[in-house]
């Protein structure tokens, strides 16, 4: 099996300058506000200087799904079946599982990044966490069948897409590593150096959640930057 056959939360993090687009046709639901998006959001989500690149992903911009959700919108629970991609064009999201009715916070992604399920959209199992939005925020789907095509039909996305799996897989190494060594206050500096703005944007609860520490103990160590 190919990397690009791995779509979990760590293949995609394309964090690129976003150009202007046009955004048109919205049909809205309660909580969801959803368009096929005509006007190449891949080209936005993909502003890189690689212009083949660019272009390529431009053949198939048709595919995804543009969808606007609320803060706290749950896009996949513990336990469903993951049945599509989410690229993040605006907002912050969090990866959460249950542990003996403690609810645990071990990733968060915002713009320029993207996140599904492996072993659920792979292999139709559960998911083994939940994808929350913690703010309102805009993405855009992919649908596995969609995804596939892609791969199947592109073998400059196909390894452009492999590029980008191995980068991502080197950071949860290096995330893993630093689990172990580093100590929460060690693990807080570098959570502020890779997201500057984390503080303004997640609840702090959640933070400690990540860092494997209490909110209190959270508290402690930013009085003492």
């Amino acid at each position: 099996m190919d990397l690009v056959e791995l779509p979990f939360y760590f293949i995609f993090s394309f964090r690129r300058k976003y150009s202007a687009i046009k955004l048109a046709n919205s049909l809205k639901s309660e909580n969801v506000t959803c368009y096929i998006d005509k006007s190449t959001f891949v080209n936005k989500l993909m502003n890189r200087t690689k212009t083949s690149i660019q272009l390529e992903w431009e053949k198939f911009s048709h595919l995804f799904k543009r969808e606007e959700v609320w803060a706290k919108t749950i896009l996949l629970k513990e336990g469903e079946i993951a049945k599509k991609i989410y690229f993040i064009e605006k907002g912050c999201f969090r990866l959460s599982f249950n542990n003996d009715g403690k609810d645990i916070t071990f990733q968060f992604f915002f713009e320029g990044e993207g996140i599904s399920s492996a072993e659920s959209f792979r292999y139709n199992q559960p998911s083994l966490y939940s994808i929350e939005s913690l703010e309102s925020s805009i993405v855009h789907s992919l649908t596995k069948t969609d995804y596939f095509k892609i791969i199947k039909n592109s073998p400059l996305i196909k390894q452009d897409i492999e590029e980008q799996t191995i980068q991502r897989l080197l950071y949860i190494e290096k995330l893993f590593l630093s689990r172990i060594k580093n100590s929460p206050e060690e693990r807080y500096k570098e959570l502020l150096e890779q997201y500057p703005k984390i503080l303004q944007r997640v609840p702090q609860h959640y933070i400690a959640s990540f860092l494997g520490i209490t909110a209190i103990s959270l508290s402690r160590i930013r009085n003492r930057r």
